[in-house]
């Protein structure tokens, strides 16, 4: 197991009640850092965050859809914790399966409005904080599906392509600080966003993978952790596979 130190860092993850998010929530608090988890849904988080002191792990119900959630989020966080020094974007949703032709336009709108509009949302609100202390790390979690699209899955798809440009393009603005902005795009994780999807693309999803299994919460956690570490202070704007050899760019 990867391990760095993130005793004196405020971390902030979206989603991070339960699945990736709560696997990076537990490396992160282990390694010393206070979390701050931003979610819907913090009434029953998952068991893997069960034993942690409250010392170390805050819990503010937030719709990151909105941005007025999003700054009422930040101003509770900096009034129990202090500040933000990470960022991990991990609230996301799949949407249905259903052909682009055949999509209901109410929920391609809300698979953007989650997956896009509330990761920009999050970077908007604590990116100043990050520019005055000249300090900041940016993970967002995106998907292979935002590299090579899945049919049946255009707005899931559509959106993270657009986290991925979003990374870049705000890696970019920062690099003049010791600010990282960067993304992963990882195979099919077991979470609960399965559940909003078809048994018949469950099993799609996992033939595209050459390693024949879907990546586990905790592989992906541990990359996580060193793209915000303070170790990584040079690659900024990039993009990492995380998907058992199905990428192909």
């Amino acid at each position: 197991m990867n391990s760095y130190d993130f005793s004196d860092k405020i971390a902030v993850i979206t989603g991070g009640a339960n699945g990736i998010g709560a696997a990076v929530a537990q490396r992160l608090v282990a390694s010393g850092a206070k979390v701050a988890v931003w979610d819907m849904d913090i009434a029953a988080p998952d068991a893997r965050l069960s034993g942690l002191s409250q010392d170390s792990i805050i819990y503010v119900r937030t719709d990151v859809s909105s941005l007025d959630s999003v700054l009422q989020a930040q101003e509770a966080t900096e009034a129990a914790l202090g500040r933000v020094d990470v960022l991990i974007n991990s609230a996301g949703i799949a949407g249905p399966t259903a052909k682009l032709a055949e999509y209901p336009p109410e929920q391609w709108r809300r698979v953007q409005a989650v997956n896009v509009d509330g990761t920009f949302h999050t970077c908007r609100t604590v990116v100043p904080g990050m520019i005055v202390r000249n300090y900041g790390r940016i993970v967002n979690i995106a998907s292979i599906a935002g590299k090579e699209g899945n049919p049946n899955a255009s707005a899931y798809s559509s959106s993270k392509a657009a986290v991925i440009a979003m990374t870049k393009s705000l890696g970019k603005e920062l690099a003049g600080h010791d600010i990282a902005v960067n993304c992963i795009t990882p195979a099919t994780a077991k979470t609960r966003i399965l559940d909003q999807v078809s048994q018949e693309f469950i099993d799609y999803m996992l033939s595209k993978i050459p390693r024949g299994r879907f990546v586990t919460v905790e592989e992906i956690a541990n990359l996580v952790l060193w793209m915000a570490s303070a170790e990584n202070s040079f690659t900024t704007g990039a993009v990492f596979d995380l998907s058992g050899g199905r990428a192909t760019y």
